[in-house]
């Protein structure tokens, strides 16, 4: 048993993802048009609603452009779906426990919804901060349909924007993730080769493996690129079974003529099984029935998480749900670890806001231009480690409160501080009360001539899968 403290590797800095300038880059041109022509037309106090729309614009990067366009619209629809229960229910009471607790199940249902249809990264947390949020702003139904029009108008120009990349490299994602197992499964014939213990890279490779797998089972059509992609996924494949038989060389080689628009090269088929490379999931009734301990969970904890908030007397009891919504992951040890990132990341973005909010203060387009920067540097530095891109996350949470005028920065920075330690606290607690249940890991669509055929698929037990999502979390 290893006797590393538990804390070790939590706040630990990792690679950043070879895309990681696509949601960022992505989410400021969803987000600035509408905050830009709401500053014109001096209604930024609307900004929260566009900002819904916006936020959709960080999902499905990593999916070829068939999948993503229906991915996008679903997601679209999630958000709309979820800002308007929140807004019909702002608008029939007044009542922060009534609040809380609808907000808790809307956060439970999001949960579980992106978990079974693996939607993300950003996953749950930035549909719960959006309807958590709209539940304790003022609302009457005769508003509700122009709020809603506004975030869906936004949402559509982020799905507009989420598309665009395919009119310049149309297979890039399946492309990457043909790239990304050609050079893990080449690392982990380096390492083999130099009697290094592989386990490590053996299980990035296996992850890269099946990435592509599906990636390329996601792409539309039989067109010659995707059959060529699909060969060179098989030979990652093969070295990845036999690592002491392959050569580095050409799995470097190709991976570096894959990226790109240049023909991809041909290679042999060694399987005559392109068509087996993933298999289609189960219907969604059969995914969501194995998740109601963790709906359970995250009910319990973000309504428990709210409750507390308010018997403080903080005035901002959504914070604490989202914390605790952000937190729940596939086993005890991976919540915690997110707790601890969750606390790290929010009280140092607390510091950054009161370095900030003097020059937010200073008008209208300044408040826009910085939340736009932190936009950009949350989803630039989220990937390596999730408390540092919440550095940037949190003080852009704060400053969209100041969207409909500026606040007293002191009582912000307070409540945020409280209902983080609040929502970390109480989130925590209800993992511990309802279990997590243990789940078979496995890769999904393994076929008979797959890796999973010859029994060496198994991630190594230091590899934990779950819904890491990634991405924005205010």
């Amino acid at each position: 048993m290893s006797s590393r403290p538990p804390l070790a590797g939590v706040l630990r800095l990792g690679r950043p993802s070879d895309i990681w300038f696509k949601p960022a880059l992505s989410v400021v041109a969803a987000v600035a048009p509408p905050n830009l022509t709401l500053l014109a037309l001096g209604r930024l106090d609307l900004a929260m609603y566009t900002m819904a729309g916006s936020l959709c614009a960080l999902y499905a990067h990593n999916r070829p452009y068939a999948a993503r366009a229906r991915a996008l619209a679903w997601v679209v629809l999630g958000m709309l779906g979820g800002l308007a229960v929140a807004l019909l229910a702002a608008s029939l009471t007044r009542s922060a426990v009534v609040l809380v607790t609808v907000g808790a199940v809307l956060a439970a249902a999001q949960k579980v919804l992106c978990d079974a249809t693996r939607v993300g990264p950003p996953g749950n947390v930035v549909l719960t901060f959006i309807s958590s949020a709209a539940l304790f702003v003022p609302q009457s139904p005769d508003r509700i349909p122009g709020h809603l029009a506004l975030a869906a108008a936004a949402a559509a120009w982020a799905w507009l924007v989420g598309m665009a990349p395919g009119l310049l490299r149309p297979h890039g994602p399946e492309r990457r993730a043909t790239a990304g197992a050609l050079n893990a499964a080449a690392a982990h014939a380096e390492a083999h080769g130099r009697g290094e213990a592989p386990a490590r890279t053996r299980a990035a490779a296996v992850d890269a493996v099946r990435a592509a797998r599906q990636a390329l089972h996601a792409a539309a059509g039989t067109s010659g690129t995707r059959g060529a992609l699909q060969r060179l996924v098989v030979r990652a494949e093969v070295a990845l079974a036999a690592p002491a038989d392959a050569d580095p060389a050409p799995l470097r080689v190709w991976a570096r003529q894959v990226r790109g628009n240049r023909p991809v090269p041909e290679v042999a088929d060694l399987t005559g099984a392109g068509s087996e490379l993933a298999a289609r999931p189960g219907p969604l009734w059969h995914r969501l029935r194995p998740l109601a301990p963790l709906a359970a969970r995250t009910a319990l904890g973000c309504a428990l998480a709210g409750y507390a908030s308010l018997a403080l007397g903080v005035g901002r009891p959504y914070w604490a749900l989202v914390t605790a919504a952000s937190l729940y992951q596939a086993d005890l040890a991976l919540t915690w670890g997110r707790g601890v990132q969750r606390v790290v990341g929010n009280l140092l973005g607390v510091l950054f806001f009161a370095a900030l909010v003097p020059l937010a203060h200073t008008g209208g387009i300044a408040l826009v231009l910085i939340c736009l920067a932190l936009n950009f540097g949350a989803e630039a530095l989220i990937g390596r480690n999730y408390w540092l891109g919440s550095v940037c996350v949190t003080p852009m949470a704060l400053l969209i409160t100041e969207f409909a005028g500026f606040q007293e920065p002191g009582r912000l920075i307070t409540e945020r501080v409280v209902d983080t330690l609040v929502g970390a606290l109480v989130g925590l607690g209800a993992a511990v009360v309802v279990p997590h249940r243990k789940r078979v890991v496995r890769a999904e669509g393994d076929g008979p001539r797959t890796l999973a055929a010859t029994g060496r698929s198994r991630p190594h037990p230091d590899q934990r899968t779950g819904n890491t999502t990634e991405g924005v979390r205010p």
